[in-house]
């Protein structure tokens, strides 16, 4: 198993992405401590994971820390952290000289604000044991063509993207010394996310999306979880700093 003896902390985990995740990552044997604002979600995934679990608001910063110090001491370290917790996607659609300033800086006030604060918090404990790995989660919205970029109204959503691949970058760079590895995952949109009523409503993006990949098809939550496993796992141990393109071939770069 990719994992085994490993602990992983999985923000967000009783979310779409971050459930299927914390699902491969006890399949490949981690032992999992879940966090999240949903607490019956959360309990119920605990459950059915043999996980420890608590309610937390990543945006806190106190709470984050605390909660990555008490995983530390009760599992004796924190090998894996990821942060599935929701960056506000839904607040696209609006053209921006339409779009109201708080609607266009919560994904960047959240996504950004919460994942510097989980990497810092897992980091801190990792430097001192000399590993670790940290993986956070952005979108196409960082890397769009000039095609895309006239058809979707990303809003704030492909700033805070943008942002969250360059603080992986440079937390990469800073904790690659210490034996610490840190990785963003960017997928395109992931439609089993989207709500049932959404389906028919987006029938048509949802062609124009598939039409855009080299598969002809928008990726599925479990192939992020799959590659989130393996970029946890000591098989990618040469990997850090990468934006893992996740996109079906959407987009296509030098990451």
């Amino acid at each position: 198993m990719l994992l085994q003896d490993k602990t992983a902390i999985v923000y967000g985990a009783a979310g779409h992405i971050g459930s299927q995740v914390a699902r491969t990552f006890a399949r490949e044997g981690a032992r999992l401590f879940l966090a999240g604002r949903t607490p019956d979600g959360l309990r119920a995934l605990a459950r059915e994971l043999g996980a420890d679990w608590a309610t937390l608001d990543v945006l806190d910063e106190a709470a984050v820390d605390r909660h990555a110090a008490e995983v530390a001491a009760k599992a004796g370290r924190i090998d894996i952290s990821l942060n599935a917790a929701s960056i506000r996607g839904d607040l696209q659609g609006t053209p921006l000289l339409d779009m109201p300033l708080a609607d266009f800086m919560a994904p960047v006030e959240t996504g950004v604000r919460a994942h510097f604060l989980t990497m810092r918090g897992a980091a801190r404990h990792m430097v001192r044991q000399g590993r670790g790995v940290i993986l956070a989660l952005s979108a196409t919205s960082a890397g769009l063509s000039g095609r895309d970029r006239v058809y979707h109204k990303t809003g704030g959503f492909a700033v805070a993207c943008t942002a969250i691949e360059a603080m992986v970058r440079t937390f990469a760079g800073e904790l690659g010394r210490h034996g610490v590895r840190v990785v963003c995952l960017r997928s395109d949109a992931l439609p089993e996310t989207w709500p049932p009523e959404a389906q028919v409503e987006y029938r048509e993006t949802r062609d124009y999306m598939d039409a855009g990949t080299a598969l002809g098809r928008l990726p599925r939550i479990a192939e992020v979880a799959d590659a989130a496993a393996f970029a946890a796992s000591d098989r990618a141990g040469a990997m850090t700093g990468a934006i893992v393109n996740l996109t079906c071939g959407s987009i296509m770069d030098a990451d």
